[in-house]
């Protein structure tokens, strides 16, 4: 397989949710990297969908990265063909801690939003190889470890979520992921 477009990560912090569980496709995607790295530069960077009510649009959907350039990237060539190719950039602050083995946290704030994420009961790490597919119709390789617990804070209001089985990326929903790459 020829590689045509490619990022990888370091310190990624992944939550895929659905503010309630009848909820036919999560309304909540908060997926943050320490550090993103692309052909056209390198930041913290990562993608987010607030729905809160799901009969309704998005409230708030994008990538984000400190890096205009970097954020830009995404769709057009990693995101290409996807619900999210068009998803607009927002310039964003971006924090990740680890506290490993057990819990690992992310913030991102921007356009007036604060969106914190913590996920515990991390399982063991482990190797993932999944192939390109109609949806993500990107490679992907890294480690991922499963999360046991998740929580979400929106502008500092707790929400209540439900991890679904499997996220959008066709692994888990919620997984601490210290390094990867999408390939297509």
């Amino acid at each position: 397989m020829a590689i045509k477009h490619w990022m990888s990560w370091e310190g990624g912090v992944d939550l895929v949710a659905m503010m309630d569980p009848s909820l036919s496709q999560p309304n909540v995607i908060v997926h943050l990297a320490r550090m993103v790295h692309t052909p056209v530069g390198s930041a913290p960077s990562g993608v987010v969908l607030w729905q809160p009510d799901a009969s309704a649009a998005p409230q708030l959907i994008g990538f984000v990265s400190s890096d205009p350039k970097v954020g830009a990237y995404f769709g057009p060539n990693i995101f290409a063909g996807t619900p999210f190719e068009q998803a607009p950039v927002h310039k964003a602050t971006i924090a990740i801690k680890a506290d490993l083995p057990c819990s690992v946290s992310a913030r991102v704030e921007m356009d007036g939003m604060v969106f914190e994420t913590a996920l515990s009961e991390l399982g063991e790490a482990e190797t993932i190889n999944r192939a390109a597919t109609d949806m993500p119709p990107f490679a992907q390789m890294g480690i991922e470890a499963v999360a046991g617990a998740a929580s979400l804070k929106v502008n500092g209001q707790t929400m209540d979520i439900a991890v679904p089985p499997v996220g959008i990326s066709g692994g888990p929903a919620a997984v601490w992921a210290p390094a990867g790459i999408y390939m297509r």
